[in-house]
């Protein structure tokens, strides 16, 4: 059968059937309608902070601020602003939010920090991450002893003079540092140090030793090759350092007490002697030259059992290094210099010009 539209038929209208949005659709929208709506808000929030992000004061200076170890950053934020190197705790949170959203560091290093209240915040979140500590410095000059150097870590508010010392005689810490002697005296380098308060007294001091092997690795070969010792070298060089302040009479004075002690000389020298009194009251007298005692040269023989003091570089190189001559005695001319002699009879002429004449010096 065919088909055959007939006259004036029309097709069978259907009602249209309206349909809405998925429930997932509906989701998707209201997800992104919150993300813009907080988007929103958190820009608005910038607004209202964009001042407190920058500086707070235009001119540089030092504010050193301490961050107690195991603080917050809220705590870190408000111990900021009493300090006044940031405007705001809320933007140094979100400060560091930005950082943690951008794949920056947050950490921040808890001590003495040194900051600026004429940084931005976000300089001084960075400079609280990588530490930049306030550091004290002392300064060890050539020829002061280990009570001398541990008075000046004290002073600088480093640590107690008497922990300090402790450590210096602590045979176990001695030998962790590659020194075989009985104390440290006369290996703690004389030189200007800086660190931050709360340093380890330990550090300190293995800094200290650190920076003496520094020099003596210019030099060890040397004594090696005249048949020196470690300690014979730093104890000598630590004799010429009391003995002497100028610096051109350091290699005549080395080369005294090596040629004494080449021909079985006592070195008879003050300065070992007063390093072994108890209690010297700075007058050195007769009685103090005939007591015995390990650091007595005007009675033991050959060289002291250790340093009496910290040489420098330039005491070291001159005891490898002496002066040529055979001097064998010297004494100071009340100036500074000394005046050195070969033979005993013409020292006591200088003896008498110098330290015994009504006119001393002339």
């Amino acid at each position: 059968m065919s088909n055959v539209k007939l006259p004036g038929a029309s097709p069978i209208n259907r009602p249209k059937i309206k349909t809405g949005p998925s429930f997932g659709g509906r989701l998707i929208g209201f997800v992104g309608v919150i993300v813009l709506a907080a988007m929103i808000f958190g820009f608005l929030r910038l607004l209202v902070y964009s001042q407190d992000f920058l500086a707070p004061e235009s001119v540089s200076r030092e504010v050193v601020v301490s961050i107690p170890p195991g603080a917050t950053n809220a705590q870190i934020g408000q111990i900021l602003r009493r300090a006044g190197v940031i405007r705001s705790p809320e933007a140094f949170g979100w400060a560091l939010k930005i950082r943690s959203l951008i794949g920056k560091p947050t950490s921040l290093k808890a001590g003495e920090q040194a900051l600026d209240p004429a940084w931005d915040v976000w300089t001084i979140i960075a400079t609280l991450h990588k530490g930049n500590f306030k550091l004290y410095p002392f300064t060890v000059p050539e020829g002061r002893t280990m009570l001398d150097i541990a008075n000046a870590v004290e002073a600088a508010g480093l640590g107690r003079a008497t922990e300090f010392l402790a450590l210096t005689r602590d045979r176990a810490f001695i030998a962790s540092l590659g020194i075989q002697a009985p104390t440290l005296e006369g290996y703690l380098f004389p030189e200007t140090y800086s660190f931050p308060r709360g340093t380890p007294l330990k550090t300190i001091i293995a800094t200290m030793t650190d920076q003496f092997f520094k020099v003596w690795n210019k030099y060890s070969s040397m004594a090696a090759l005249k048949g020196m010792s470690l300690n014979e070298v730093v104890t000598l060089a630590s004799i010429v350092e009391k003995e002497t302040g100028r610096p051109e009479e350091r290699p005549m004075i080395a080369g005294v007490f090596l040629n004494r002690l080449e021909k079985r000389m006592r070195l008879q020298t003050d300065p070992t002697v007063i390093y072994g009194l108890p209690n010297f009251n700075g007058n050195l007298t007769r009685a103090d030259l005939e007591t015995p005692h390990p650091y007595n040269t005007y009675v033991i023989d050959g060289l002291p059992p250790g340093p009496i003091a910290s040489p420098g570089e330039e005491a070291i190189k001159a005891v490898l290094t002496p002066a040529p001559g055979q001097y064998l005695y010297f004494v100071s001319r009340n100036d500074g210099t000394h005046h050195f002699s070969e033979t005993l009879a013409e020292h006591n002429r200088m003896v008498n010009r110098y330290q015994r004449s009504p006119n001393r010096g002339s």
